[in-house]
């Protein structure tokens, strides 16, 4: 999917891993939901302007978190 920076309009550039320093799992999105074993859970990504440094975060498996 094509991403566009909200502050100068430019495209992103996608799929860029996000690390937390000194935690190598980097950052996950968790959902709980009623019942055993119902959580929904993503990995995050990042899309970074080369023009501006603006940084969007993103997961790619967010339709887990419409049910």
């Amino acid at each position: 999917m094509k991403r566009i920076c909200i502050q100068c309009q430019t495209e992103m550039i996608n799929d860029c891993k996000i690390n937390v320093e000194y935690d190598l799992s980097g950052i996950t999105i968790k959902q709980k939901r009623k019942g055993l074993f119902k959580s929904a859970s993503a990995r995050t990504k990042a899309s970074v302007c080369p023009n501006c440094g603006f940084v969007a975060l993103y997961i790619e498996e967010y339709e887990k978190f419409n049910k």
